[in-house]
Formats: C-alpha cells, sequence, structure tokens
C-alpha cells in the first residue's frame, strides 16, 4: 500500500521530512533560503516547523518509533 493511502506510514514521511529539511538548514542553510517561496518553498517551510517545533517532532518521532517497533 502507498505511503499516501495509508495515515501511519503519511505521518512517517512527514515526519521524515520535516527532520531532514530542518538538518539539511542547519548544515547548509543556503540550500533552503533561497527557495522560500515556490514549489520548493514546502521544504524551506518543513525546516522552519522543525526549528520552532522542536519538542513536539521529537515526540512525534519517538511515538512513531515505539509504534513501529510494537508492529
Amino acid at each position: 500500500m502507498s505511503a499516501l493511502f495509508n495515515f501511519q506510514s503519511l505521518l512517517q514521511v512527514i515526519l521524515l521530512l520535516i527532520c531532514t529539511c530542518t538538518y539539511i538548514h542547519a548544515t547548509w542553510p543556503v540550500i533552503l533560503d533561497k527557495n522560500k517561496t515556490g514549489a520548493l518553498g514546502v521544504f524551506w517551510k518543513f525546516a522552519r516547523i522543525g526549528e520552532r517545533l522542536s519538542p513536539y517532532v521529537a515526540i512525534g518521532c519517538f511515538a512513531m518509533a515505539f509504534n513501529v517497533l510494537r508492529s
């Protein structure tokens, strides 16, 4: 089943995108800062979410990890 049709997999993909974009923005900020608007601006927004809501993203990652290990 595709990750778009399975809610748990969709949440995992979104959390991984947030964590990856935040890491890329912390390591190489120029890559995402030049694409704040347009279609690639979504990745900049994911990085911003990861920076500002990092405790909630971390809790979500731990919850998803335990959920994956459980099943």
